[in-house]
């Protein structure tokens, strides 16, 4: 892996000051993508959560609403590099499946790449579609009351057996739970084991 995979922070266009060490070249640690200026920005979410079954990294700050909204709605999914190395930490040792919250056919065509999958790419791990979106309709600009009230917006793929296993749902914010708990529901009814998640950001 290169050590100097990018000379610029991917957030602020700064010079990245990384000094390399046989640390580093030797370890299976990612190389920088943003400056350290830019990473003291994001803000760590408590490392103990009330609710254990869902593990979030960063809390949704100025800096992360920006930084989303540059993956996300502006396409830039070099941004995808940002955070692989605290995603791959947290979920490369787990043995548990893990599986994206999906886009809809229709949502993956206009945004091009699928923001979930892509984060999980560039972190090295491996993962597998157990589930489909089947409406377009999206969770942005609900209230928190008509998030709840949400109609189900996820059903099992096809030639999918989630019987008897265990699974990791990620996805890259967390709100109120509404498409987690939806995604939950469907995998748990179809016998799942156990069904916990993870994700990027939490509200």
């Amino acid at each position: 892996m290169k050590r100097h995979e990018v000379s610029k922070c991917l957030l602020c266009n700064n010079p990245i000051d990384e000094s390399v060490t046989w640390i580093t070249l030797l370890s299976n640690q990612f190389p920088r993508t943003i400056c350290s200026h830019c990473e003291d920005k994001f803000e760590p979410y408590p490392a103990e959560p009330i609710d254990k079954t869902v593990i979030s990294l960063y809390k949704y700050n100025e800096q992360m609403k920006d930084y989303l909204h540059r993956y996300k709605f502006m396409h830039d999914v070099l941004l995808a590099k940002v955070f692989r190395h605290q995603i791959h930490q947290h979920l490369a040792k787990k043995e548990a499946t893990i599986v994206p919250i999906p886009m809809h056919p229709e949502k993956l065509k206009e945004r091009t790449f699928a923001h979930v999958d892509e984060l999980l790419k560039q972190a090295n791990i491996i993962y597998e579609h157990y589930l489909i979106k089947i409406t377009t309709e999206t969770q942005g600009g609900k209230t928190r009351e008509q998030r709840i009230n949400a109609r189900q917006i996820f059903a099992l793929k096809e030639n999918q057996n989630p019987a008897g296993k265990e699974f990791i749902l990620v996805d890259d914010i967390y709100t109120t739970g509404t498409t987690i708990n939806q995604a939950k529901k469907i995998l748990l009814d179809a016998k799942a084991k156990s069904v916990t998640a993870f994700t990027l950001i939490r509200r």
